[in-house]
């Protein structure tokens, strides 16, 4: 199988890793906007050509989109005007809802796999790229009674492969809507909680001493790429605001207990956040 890669950076080159180390492709082609990122791919091994999209696709078994979740709809509806009958899209990005609308109508949306590896960190780019990425990670595959059988089992395949574990959803709304409370609220937390310490702290090398790894843990995903993280609030900013809100209310109960001195207040505010520990391990 020849896979192309469009966007081979944190997620499209772990991918690359991954495919090459279980076997799953006998050539991996990349496509990159950015030819430092291109270089480093192609340095780093983790395609074996670099080319166009036209060239990639003309050639791939296999397409996955790993770009920028703002540049997938438009690329999906391209692909899916040349897509073969027995050529498999697929995509890795973390909004769904204006994506699955917008291929809902194609007639070859068949042929599309819409799915969602819940891995990431703070880091972006080629060297970025992890070779434990997907081991033992979750991924939501969407709407598989919209896709090709033949099309779905090669992705299911793969996914297998490296060792996710699969779930399923029937809606992008529904997806998008459990990524805001899972997933983004973190990051816009930890970006909020960077931006008063260093409005607070105006000395740096107090920051760098006193940071204990609470702070460092909370705080890590602050240093994500704002090239991907701008375009998935937006994208899913009404999921987004609707968490937010909620957010700051729970911030706002437990600020009036601090003011107050409620020791039993908060402390029963504490045992029950601290339950999600039977959940998250």
């Amino acid at each position: 199988m020849k896979t192309l890669i469009v966007g081979v950076g944190l997620i499209g080159g772990s991918f690359a890793i991954a495919l090459r180390k279980y076997g799953l492709s006998d050539s991996i082609l990349g496509v990159e906007a950015s030819p430092e990122n291109a270089a480093e791919a192609l340095k780093l091994g983790l395609v074996d050509r670099i080319v166009s999209l036209d060239e990639g696709v003309a050639e791939a078994d296999l397409v996955v989109l790993a770009v920028p979740v703002d540049d997938i709809p438009l690329l999906a509806v391209k692909l899916l005007n040349r897509v073969r009958p027995d050529q498999t899209v697929m995509d890795m990005g973390s909004i769904k809802s204006e994506l699955c609308e917008v291929i809902s109508q194609h007639p070859h949306r068949d042929r599309f796999v819409a799915t969602h590896p819940m891995w990431g960190t703070e880091y972006s780019g080629p060297a970025a790229a992890r070779n434990d990425a997907f081991t033992g990670r979750t991924v939501v595959l969407l709407e598989r009674e919209r896709t090709a059988p033949d099309a779905l089992a090669l992705v299911e395949r793969l996914y297998d492969t490296v060792g996710m574990h699969k779930i399923y959803m029937d809606s992008g709304e529904d997806h998008d809507l459990h990524a805001a409370y899972v997933s983004h609220i973190s990051h816009v937390t930890s970006f909020a909680l960077a931006l008063t310490v260093l409005e607070k702290e105006r000395e740096e090398q107090h920051i760098f001493d006193l940071a204990g790894g609470g702070f460092e843990s909370t705080v890590r995903l602050a240093k994500s790429s704002s090239k991907t993280w701008v375009p998935i609030l937006l994208k899913n900013k009404y999921n987004v605001l609707d968490v937010l809100r909620e957010h700051i209310h729970q911030l706002q109960i437990m600020r009036k207990m601090i003011e107050a001195d409620d020791a039993a207040g908060l402390e029963k505010a504490m045992q029950r956040a601290n339950s999600i520990q039977r959940i998250i391990k």
